[in-house]
């Protein structure tokens, strides 16, 4: 299994705490994230899950919180239900994010590890373009309050 990182970023006009609060308040992140029920209590060693229903299917994917510095960074390890993998420590990815803020801008990096293919990469840069564009666009409207 290859090993393939990836880095994308996504600038948002507000402040970190405002975009913060969208990733890790689950009402908000419900209403940008396929309609996913996340659970956590952000701190290092806890659980974080997501479920919800995707075409159709039920899946329930977690992982833990291995790193927090809250507002302003999470690393998570991540395994998907719907991966067609084992859920076995081989088969997750860490993921995280990291706010910057300046001049009343957050850039939102998000970096993600362990992913098997090329392909793999491509789709999940471009989810993670959609879901948090699709965030950036509450934040902004100020419906992420």
């Amino acid at each position: 299994m290859a090993n393939i990182s990836l880095k994308t970023s996504i600038d948002i006009k507000a402040p970190a705490a405002k975009v913060w609060k969208a990733l890790t308040d689950a009402e908000i992140v419900k209403q940008y994230f396929f309609g996913t029920d996340q659970k956590s209590d952000w701190k290092t060693g806890s659980d974080i899950t997501w479920t919800g229903e995707w075409e159709g299917k039920t899946y329930q994917d977690h992982g833990k919180i291995l790193e927090i510095t809250p507002g302003t960074y999470v690393k998570y390890s991540y395994w998907s239900s719907m991966s067609g993998t084992e859920d076995k420590p081989e088969n997750y990815q860490n993921v995280s994010y990291k706010l910057t803020e300046k001049d009343g801008v957050t850039i939102l990096e998000i970096g993600q590890d362990n992913i098997k293919t090329e392909d793999a990469k491509q789709h999940s840069e471009q989810n993670w373009q959609h879901i948090f564009g699709a965030m950036r666009d509450m934040v902004e409207s100020g419906k992420a309050d």
